[in-house]
């Protein structure tokens, strides 16, 4: 079905309308903020995967040959906290949600554009912090910051990666609050909450949680920061402190951060499993509301992570049941995404093998995470390499796999290029093979018995060492790759329809790529979204049209 379109001049598009680098720095537009926070993540995510390759390097060989162990401490420990914090937390909603939200929702812009700016100046600012402690030396408290050796012992840079961490902080309850308001007050008329895409309520979710749970890791930093400085007695037992304290405030915020990792990925495979099976999304209700009920649930289960740091026997009972009913909305959207492909028009696109890798990679790992909310099991895998194995699963294959998919998907629409399918192809087949043969002997390490954090180790485990390091050399390759080839497209692709993949969304009615205003009138939003036709899925109905 063709999509009406007001007649009148058109504009220049985004990235055309002016090339000067005052006009990037200074600018308001959300989709150029969306590819400035690309840009930066992009670097950050380098530099955090070096620091993985050199933990892999040293772990060919039982012995600590290649590293002291101070410096394995401080490598690990900056792999954490980059890729936590400063590209996992950030990745999706500052990126693609900057970029499609406005987009999605019929907008101009988001609600607040200079605070949009400002959370891309706070985040740099952050990441200044961190770039400046890995020249300076780096820190050795790995990512958890656990008390009371950062908050006492610990002789690196604690307080410039933890004021780093806090500064970003600030950014990420900027993007959290621009969704909501966004979402909340900038809907085009006839868009009511039951057609909103399911990315838009997926990052709705994620910002509530944003919102809800950052200030709790500022404060827990703080009080490491009044311990540290100036010696008062907060989680040191020497100082009358409580170092399980430190652990509920850390979690609490740390388990709903986990969400705020790969919600956004659930609501970009929403996207591709609907376009690319050409099918409406099977029980959009519940997609949309399990969302939310993650959101909501994820706040109850932090004390999962302490089932052997000494807290109660009944409070960990309760937290191994909330853990498994936290399952339950993950569970409803990959039942519902299997649904939708049964009996769909599938296309192998480079997205979709990018959302079926999600699929797969995310329920080894959402599976093994209940093994870990089982009681007798997480007290004999805990802190092996196990859980390693089950936390990359999810963020690593799960959530950086959605993200990649996220990009090719709109990559016509953010650049107005097309990028070479056939090795886009191979690049996301490649990155499926490389995961899986770096992560998954990890479970087999971590079942044995393998402790994580350790630069030297028995000499049974060399051989499940030495395959999961040359995966790790084979997934490079898919993260390298693709860099390149969307890189070379930006000079040499071919120039983009509006609508290459022929997809629904009213992000998909605007020019490839977008005017600066994104729309020249306001659209109204006449049909839900995903409406494909079941007898040719090749028509559809567009989400809205533009007004007369």
């Amino acid at each position: 079905m063709s999509v009406t379109t007001a007649a009148g001049p058109r504009h220049g598009d985004y990235l055309s309308i002016n090339y000067t680098i005052r006009s990037w720095f200074l600018t308001t537009d959300h989709k150029r903020i969306g590819v400035l926070y690309t840009i930066t993540l992009t670097f950050l995510f380098l530099l955090g995967g070096a620091a993985a390759t050199l933990i892999r390097l040293e772990l060919v060989t039982p012995a600590g040959d290649l590293v002291t162990s101070e410096a394995y401490n401080k490598l690990f420990s900056l792999h954490g906290i980059i890729m936590v914090w400063f590209f996992l937390v950030p990745s999706i909603p500052t990126t693609l949600g900057n970029f499609l939200i406005p987009m999605m929702i019929g907008a101009r812009d988001m609600a607040f554009p200079r605070l949009n700016l400002a959370s891309w100046y706070v985040f740099l600012l952050g990441s200044l912090f961190v770039a400046a402690v890995v020249i300076l030396g780096g820190v050795d408290t790995g990512w958890t910051f656990y008390t009371p050796y950062s908050s006492v012992y610990a002789n690196t840079f604690v307080m410039a990666t933890a004021a780093g961490i806090f500064i970003t902080g600030f950014s990420s309850i900027f993007t959290g609050l621009n969704i909501i308001i966004t979402v909340h007050k900038m809907r085009a008329p006839g868009l009511n909450w039951f057609r909103l895409p399911l990315f838009v309520w997926s990052l709705y979710a994620t910002s509530l949680i944003i919102v809800l749970a950052t200030p709790v890791l500022a404060i827990a930093l703080l009080l490491i920061g009044l311990e540290r400085l100036l010696g008062v007695g907060i989680f040191d037992p020497a100082l009358g402190g409580d170092p399980l304290l430190f652990q509920h405030l850390f979690w609490f915020y740390s388990h709903p951060a986990v969400y705020i990792m790969i919600l956004p990925g659930m609501g970009v495979t929403s996207e591709l499993i609907t376009c690319f099976s050409r099918k409406q999304i099977f029980g959009y209700t519940f997609v949309a509301f399990s969302s939310l009920a993650i959101a909501i649930l994820g706040f109850l289960v932090w004390g999962h992570h302490m089932f052997v740091a000494g807290q109660s026997m009944y409070g960990g009972m309760i937290f191994s049941l909330l853990s498994y009913l936290v399952a339950i909305p993950s569970a409803v959207k990959v039942f519902n995404w299997t649904a939708t492909l049964y009996k769909g028009s599938i296309s192998f696109k480079t997205p979709m093998i990018y959302a079926l890798s999600f699929i797969g990679l995310f329920t080894m790992g959402g599976l093994t995470g209940l093994f870990l909310a089982a009681l007798p099991v997480d007290v004999q895998v805990h802190d092996t390499y196990f859980v390693v194995s089950h936390f990359h699963y999810i963020m690593v294959g799960g959530m950086v796999t959605a993200y990649l998919g996220g990009i090719h998907f709109w990559w016509p629409k953010i650049t107005g290029k097309l990028y070479p399918e056939k090795i886009s192809q191979l690049a996301a087949l490649t990155l499926f093979l490389g995961f899986n043969l770096t992560f998954f002997p990890q479970y087999i390490l971590g079942y044995m018995g393998m402790p994580r954090r350790y630069h030297a180790y028995p000499v049974e485990f060399q051989a499940l060492n030495v395959l999961s390091t040359a995966g790790a050399s084979i997934l490079a390759v898919g993260y390298l790759l693709p860099i390149v080839y969307l890189l070379w497209s930006l000079r040499y692709g071919q120039n983009a329809d509006d609508n290459p993949w022929k997809a629904t969304g009213l992000e998909w009615q605007t020019s490839s790529p977008p005017i600066t205003h994104n729309f020249e009138q306001t659209p109204t939003v006449t049909v839900g979204p995903y409406q494909y036709s079941p007898e040719n899925p090749e028509e559809f109905t567009p989400q809205g049209g533009q007004h007369d």
